[in-house]
């Protein structure tokens, strides 16, 4: 496994690097109508490529469902302006994240989204950007001096957000509500990595509130040794545990993070069990088909609509290329999603006809009249 692992990594090395050789040796777009609304709305930008807008997108999990959705949202919206738009997954890889980050910053990019940077290195592997004049926006990746989650935010960067305190109590009330109130407080395994992952640490104040309120205990804490692989990992520290609680002595399992619960679900199913309840935060294809598979268990989960995660991001950044304001920090709201609300026919093109409210990209940093103009003129190229 370990040598698996450095093989990965190597890999991962190399595909940002050669990704990096072409260069852009156009001058312009191509397209006179574009360029023209370039220079009038992102003229600070223009120096980066000439006259071309280019966008690195660094997404620091593994390269699962969730991510690629979150990447096409990123892509699909940048491409509609006309943007030159690189992804690069780093599977969690601190090291690597930071590697590719600093070569980023040395190429011709006028703007970069981060997806979850730790948040002990974010601000000093970003400030290098801001200080050359590159427009940055964060995701689950706060920039915070030191780390400190109380100190300053790198300025000019838009750090975003699910709705955290909201993920977790949606998914913490699904907790209670599936219980009788004489059951409390209800037994439950927290699947959980941290601390120092910024949404994982919000959403465990809310938990910690669950617990002093004594409508939860936990009788187990489980996660991953390797945060690259947080499924697998997951997965073989429940099954170690799972011998030490016999039926009947753990109610529910608090997946914090949908590669831990499913790492969990693993184990039960490998251990033939069915009688402990999981509800979980996040949602992709994969999450869907295994709630379906098993809905005596996977009773729930709390989300955002992980591509509208990437379109809001992408919309941020162009704002910032043209001078707008905005913020420092920046929420999308969540839903819950019960089992039950699911079928066969569902998935994540079209979970909305089932979940109100899902993924509504109206009003999230689409309402400027510059980009609608640069994306018709996009549209004609």
């Amino acid at each position: 496994m370990k040598k698996a692992v450095f093989i990965i990594s190597i890999l991962l090395i190399l595909i940002p690097t050669l990704a990096f050789s072409g260069g852009q040796k156009q001058s312009g777009t191509g397209n006179a109508e574009l360029d023209k609304l370039y220079q009038q709305h992102f003229p600070n930008q223009m120096k980066f490529a000439n006259g071309v807008i280019k966008v690195a997108v660094v997404r620091n999990l593994n390269p699962g469902d969730h991510t690629q959705q979150f990447l096409d949202g990123c892509v699909s919206e940048g491409q509609a302006m006309g943007f030159v738009v690189d992804t690069f997954v780093t599977n969690g890889d601190n090291a690597l994240c930071q590697q590719t980050l600093a070569q980023v910053i040395q190429r011709d990019y006028a703007g970069i989204i981060l997806s979850h940077g730790e948040a002990g290195y974010t601000y000093d592997a970003l400030k290098p950007a801001v200080d050359k004049g590159m427009k940055v926006v964060t995701f689950d990746s706060v920039p915070y001096l030191n780390g400190n989650p109380n100190g300053t935010i790198l300025t000019g960067v838009t750090s975003t957000a699910q709705e955290d305190y909201k993920l977790a109590e949606l998914s913490l009330t699904s907790i209670v509500e599936n219980f009788p109130a004489s059951r409390q407080p209800i037994r439950v395994v927290r699947a959980w990595m941290g601390p120092g992952i910024p949404p994982l640490d919000r959403r465990q104040t809310i938990y910690d509130r669950y617990v002093r309120e004594g409508k939860i205990t936990e009788v187990a804490l489980v996660g991953p040794v390797d945060a690259s692989n947080p499924r697998g990992g997951t997965q073989d520290a429940f099954a170690a545990l799972l011998p030490r609680f016999p039926v009947g002595t753990v109610d529910a399992i608090w997946g914090s993070y949908d590669e831990l619960a499913k790492g969990t679900l693993d184990a039960m199913n490998d251990a033939r069990r069915t009688d402990i309840k999981l509800m979980s935060i996040d949602i992709s294809n994969d999450d869907i088909n295994l709630m379906l598979r098993y809905p005596d268990v996977w009773v729930s989960t709390a989300a955002v609509d992980p591509k509208l995660i990437g379109i809001s991001n992408m919309r941020l950044l162009a704002a910032k290329f043209a001078g707008e304001s905005t913020p420092d920090t920046y929420n999308l709201d969540a839903q819950g999603v019960n089992t039950t609300q699911l079928n066969p026919s569902i998935n994540m093109t079209n979970i909305a006809t089932v979940v109100p409210g899902w993924g509504q990209e109206r009003g999230v940093w689409d309402n400027f009249g510059w980009m609608a103009e640069i994306k018709s003129a996009a549209a004609k190229r």
